[in-house]
């Protein structure tokens, strides 16, 4: 299985970081991809290394963490992501919930994320609350044939799945669809798994039966489990094709 967003950078996981690699590895996890909160998120990456495990890194500004201009936002990012050890851009994207009050800077940096994304031929990595139709509208205004990227945390309507698809897009599925309230897995379902990656956005978001606790790579297996069961097929065909899904997006050879 392929982890394609995971926090594994962060302080949740200082203490015990070895442990939790190794208990991921254990349950299958061969790749994982570390997306960037800001661009200090680099540094905090840098020297995680496991022995089964690839770690692969982002370059990104999360939409929470701006607030004023985009001052040299374009410049800085694209250093970054014409590095050959960066493998995608982000995570970008638009957050409505948290505040309104930057919604201007947010789309502003969306805007810069996606020409990197088109100039460097990597993947966008699209955080996305509450702002379903900006952010859609964004990517379809910049979606020349050379944009590809992942909806990160999808839980949008089957409409909006479709949509997101195809402007290019793959969506990210994680702990929610496990969510026994929250929709995702009948919205999923009807969906194609030949666009759907795997993710667990760890610490945050634990699938159940999990839920509450802190999130880890190894816990991905119960979304797997989850998308089999909603997709009426058997756990190894679904780790086959999303792994697949995963590899092609990234364009990394097996």
């Amino acid at each position: 299985m392929i982890d394609t967003h995971c926090h594994i950078f962060l302080e949740q996981f200082e203490e015990d970081l070895d442990e939790v690699l190794n208990r991921a590895a254990d349950a299958g996890v061969k790749k994982i991809f570390m997306p960037a909160i800001d661009f200090s998120s680099l540094d905090q990456m840098n020297g995680i290394t496991h022995d089964f495990i690839e770690l692969y890194k982002m370059a990104g500004l999360h939409p929470c963490d701006i607030e004023e201009d985009s001052g040299d936002l374009e410049s800085k990012l694209l250093e970054y992501c014409s590095s050959d050890d960066i493998a995608a851009v982000g995570e970008t994207g638009l957050d409505y919930y948290w505040s309104t009050d930057y919604k201007k800077q947010q789309k502003e940096s969306l805007n810069i994320h996606c020409e990197v994304a088109k100039d460097t031929g990597k993947p966008i990595i699209l955080h996305n609350r509450e702002s379903t139709e900006d952010m859609l509208g964004i990517i379809e205004e910049h979606q020349d044939g050379r944009l590809t990227g992942i909806w990160h945390c999808f839980n949008g309507s089957v409409d909006e799945g479709e949509k997101a698809i195809n402007l290019g897009l793959h969506l990210g599925i994680g702990g929610i669809l496990t969510f026994k309230n929250a929709g995702v897995d009948k919205t999923v379902a009807k969906l194609p798994i030949e666009k759907m990656v795997l993710e667990t956005d760890a610490p945050y978001l634990a699938p159940s039966p999990k839920r509450g606790k802190r999130n880890e790579p190894a816990f991905i297996r119960y979304t797997a489990q989850k998308l089999a069961e909603v997709m009426g097929m058997d756990f190894d065909e679904v780790d086959e094709i999303t792994t697949q899904n995963a590899l092609n997006l990234f364009n990394i050879s097996e």
